[in-house]
């Protein structure tokens, strides 16, 4: 059984508390390892590396952080067969998803190669006779990034890229369920010639996590996770004078008017609901059918779902994998064994295991007529389960989807550019796709949901990570007398 220790200083340290968790293979149910847990003084020595660290990094040239950063990017894309490996082993999504997620987090590393054009600051000439003013942007100093499950690869990479090519020290508090992929990223961070103790990996549970948001020596704190635990975060690290910006769960909603393209939604809807057993924060868990639409968009998507191959996500014909946990997939359950108590219509069973094996399986489940107030539409399921709410106008669509806490993310199918045009404009959710069922941004646009999803002033990574991890000085001058020089006939250079 692996033994999984922290990464400190440039290297793996062992955890002293004596507290580990296991780390399951979910697609078997067996337990393939165990995980250390840190205490609240590991953490405390870690961020004291970091902070070391730290001080030296943020003066470091732009120009080394950009080669170390190209380095890094050369690096995880050779080795992503492997990250991917390592997120299907302990998540269970299929390898083609953990692929993707791979290259997603990639496209933020990137972006963050450019980051001598991303911390130019800004010049005013003569604002009054002989005074100048100018910007410029300091790192943080320690950053403390805390991700999820679901995405081990790319959410570290979402804040990692930035955080470092910003120059900060960071930490990585990642999820206990899924820790391998961490490790990995941090020897690829020490390939590519980043400093010891500019990057660190600290597991552990909410004894880690508070530590961390309480510590006088971490300046700002990255979060994805559920809404409740982001809002813990947010304000208790407020409290202790920190940036945070802290990103909570969803509840998107993908909206389909008659007019659409009915057999394409319904493709849309199947692969967003059930892509990585619905274990996506911006998954669609609610398609909300326009008049006319219901029955036979419900139709098509009833037919679909029969085309899902459900299996280990190392096989390559296995489309969705499995749950997480068997405490998650029990959960998950349970909404659709209380959907018919609620009122609504179960069309699509997935409650039992598709397949005998020991694994944390579900089926793809369907629910028709839900309405708010149920269970199934109200809580955040994250899991392979699609409600269908019935609505008769697009008035009505809008109006639900601006009256749900979550607004995360959100998707129209239509061929009405009208529609759409006035959907785009008075829809209050942060991230809208125009038939597009997923609308992750890209990595040069930023990341970020509106009401319950986001906690703090800023979303994440791209243009708005780099806001987040720096700190704006602005300095006004005024040079009387000229400085004296001398002749340097060598070519200018930058290192």
């Amino acid at each position: 059984m692996e033994a999984i220790d922290h990464w400190v200083g440039g290297r793996r340290v062992p955890g002293t508390s004596g507290r580990v968790a296991p780390v399951f293979d979910p697609a078997r149910g067996v337990q393939t390892g165990e995980v250390a847990l840190a205490s609240a003084d590991e953490v405390a020595d870690v961020v004291k590396v970091a902070r070391d660290a730290a001080r030296e990094w943020a003066v470091s040239p732009l120009s080394r952080r950009t080669s170390m950063l190209f380095r890094l990017r050369e690096l995880i894309d050779s080795h992503r067969d492997e990250l991917a490996a390592s997120v299907t082993r302990e998540h269970g999504k299929v390898v083609s998803d953990a692929s993707g997620e791979v290259a997603r987090g990639l496209d933020c590393v990137e972006f963050a190669c450019g980051i001598p054009h991303l911390l130019k600051g800004a010049h005013s000439a003569e604002v009054s006779t002989g005074i100048d003013v100018h910007t410029v942007l300091h790192p943080v100093g320690v950053v403390a990034g805390i991700t999820p499950f679901n995405f081990p690869v790319m959410v570290p990479l979402w804040m990692a890229a930035n955080a470092l090519a910003c120059g900060n020290a960071f930490i990585l508090k990642p999820s206990e369920r899924d820790p391998s992929a961490s490790m990995l990223m941090a020897e690829l961070v020490n390939e590519a010639g980043f400093p010891d103790g500019v990057f660190n990996v600290v597991h552990g549970d909410a004894e880690a996590v508070n530590a961390l948001i309480s510590s006088p020596d971490v300046d700002a704190i990255s979060f994805v996770g559920s809404t409740p635990i982001a809002r813990h975060v947010y304000e208790t690290g407020t409290q202790h004078g920190k940036r945070v910006q802290a990103l909570g769960g969803a509840k998107n909603h993908m909206v389909v008017l008659p007019d659409a393209d009915l057999d394409n939604a319904a493709d849309a809807a199947v692969s967003a609901a059930y892509g990585s057993a619905g274990e996506r924060c911006m998954a669609i868990s609610v398609v909300v059918a326009v008049g006319s639409a219901a029955d036979p968009l419900i139709d098509a998507i009833t037919s679909k779902i029969d085309e899902v191959v459900i299996g280990p996500g190392d096989q390559p014909d296995s489309m969705m994998g499995p749950l997480v946990t068997g405490t998650h997939r029990d959960r998950v359950r349970s909404y659709v064994e209380g959907a018919a108590a609620e009122g609504a219509r179960v069309v699509v069973d997935g409650s039992a295991s598709p397949i005998e094996c020991d694994g944390f399986f579900l089926g793809c489940s369907l629910l028709d007529g839900v309405e708010p107030g149920m269970k199934a539409y109200d809580d955040e399921i994250f899991g392979p389960v699609l409600s269908v709410v019935r609505v008769q106008t697009l008035d009505d669509a809008i109006a639900l989807v601006n009256a749900n806490q979550y607004g995360n993310g959100v998707a129209l199918f239509t061929r009405d550019g009208g529609a759409a045009r006035r959907f785009e404009r008075e829809i209050e959710v942060g991230m809208v796709g125009i038939n597009v069922p997923i609308p992750v941004p890209v990595a040069w646009h930023s990341f970020g949901g509106w009401k319950d999803p986001l906690f703090g002033d800023t979303a994440i990574y791209s243009p708005e990570g780099i806001r987040f991890y720096t700190r704006q000085k602005v300095v006004t001058t005024r040079w009387p007398d000229p400085t004296p020089s001398s002749l340097d006939l060598g070519f200018p250079t930058n290192r």
